[in-house]
């Protein structure tokens, strides 16, 4: 269905705001969980972290698509990306479960949203890279037999021990890459938690740990040793997203490059960081929904590599679609934004 033909979604919420509202929307990070299996790992942490009354309402709506469908109906938003809340199938230590968690939560999600809505949601696979080759294997049945888009990594992945951590541009990791060229899908790098053994900096304001900061700065670091490492060298046609506006790094990644240009090499790259960020990163708004920093991000990055997210049910559908469709933005770049650029990447018959 054309999106034009979506008005009677957002009529009763234009109605009481008096805004101007993008119709068709795609948002690409938002997240699951299943009833049977909870991926956020600790409850207690969460619990802890965060007030009681949020959290209630955030659990919700990981497991219930009928709730989803509301509220993307009041926003004009057609098409949910869904993925595996953090920090998911990488914070599994024992291989063998990963594998089997990873393939279980893909099943789940095709048959609780994707088959039953396939208008309305799909999603990026969740892959164990614990065992790389199975990784290929889960990531290469999901877009072929499930139609998903991509893969969603919730960052570095558990091994055995909570500190032994691995990373996406690490030697073993290559052949996912392969596997994600080959099938022309993206890679969506969500974030998680410092490793624990690197938390020090965060005692005594546990409150920066996760989302305010922590999450951002740990992925931000990621990004920077994928750009840093050649595998965009070797590889120039592999798609990396990032959220939350580039987790800092459209700002930072100029004085990274400029800092860089007066050391010795760092890692193995052939040219600028900022050169594979233009061309084979993109980012979406998950989360941050502040004017003046996307515009400046607009001024850093390609336009065509700029797409719309909330990242419910942690963040308000109704804020996010609300701020976006009053930006200062022209008719057509809003449309590219809020819906053509995902369309083009993932490859979406809408």
């Amino acid at each position: 269905m054309e999106h034009e033909l979506r008005t009677e979604f957002i009529e009763d919420y234009v109605a009481p705001y008096g805004q101007e509202v993008t119709h068709g929307k795609i948002a690409l990070e938002e997240h699951y969980e299943s009833p049977t299996w909870d991926a956020t790992g600790d409850p207690e942490n969460e619990t802890a972290r965060n007030k009681e009354d949020y959290f209630e309402a955030v659990k919700a709506r990981l497991h219930s698509p009928e709730i989803r469908i509301k509220e993307m109906d009041r926003n004009g938003v057609e098409m949910f990306i869904m993925s595996l809340t953090q920090p998911g199938i990488q914070e599994v230590l024992d291989t063998d479960e990963a594998v089997k968690r990873a393939h279980e939560m893909n099943i789940w999600i095709y048959e609780n949203y994707v088959q039953k809505y396939p208008t309305r949601f799909n999603a990026f696979a969740a892959v164990a890279l614990q065992d790389p080759e199975a990784a290929c294997k889960e990531l290469e049945f999901c877009v072929k037999e499930l139609g998903f888009v991509g893969a969603l990594i919730n960052g570095y992945t558990m091994k055995n021990d909570k500190n032994n951590i691995e990373y996406l541009d690490e030697k073993q990791n290559f052949p996912f890459w392969q596997k994600l060229v080959e099938l022309n899908v993206p890679l969506y790098l969500h974030p998680r938690d410092p490793a624990p053994n690197q938390q020090r900096g965060y005692e005594g304001y546990e409150g920066l740990l996760g989302s305010a900061w922590g999450f951002g700065a740990e992925t931000a670091l990621h990004a920077l040793r994928l750009l840093c490492s050649g595998l965009f060298d070797e590889l120039p046609e592999a798609k990396l997203i990032m959220g939350h506006l580039g987790e800092g790094l459209p700002f930072g990644l100029p004085r990274v490059q400029h800092r860089l240009n007066n050391q010795k090499p760092c890692g193995a790259h052939k040219k600028p960081l900022t050169e594979y960020f233009e061309k084979n990163v993109y980012v979406t708004t998950s989360g941050h929904f502040n004017t003046q920093a996307f515009l400046n991000t607009l001024m850093e990055c390609d336009a065509s590599h700029v797409m719309f997210s909330s990242d419910t049910p942690y963040e308000s559908l109704d804020e996010a679609a609300l701020w976006f469709d009053n930006t200062p933005l022209s008719y057509a770049d809003r449309e590219q934004i809020g819906r053509q650029n995902a369309i083009n990447l993932l490859g979406l018959d809408l």
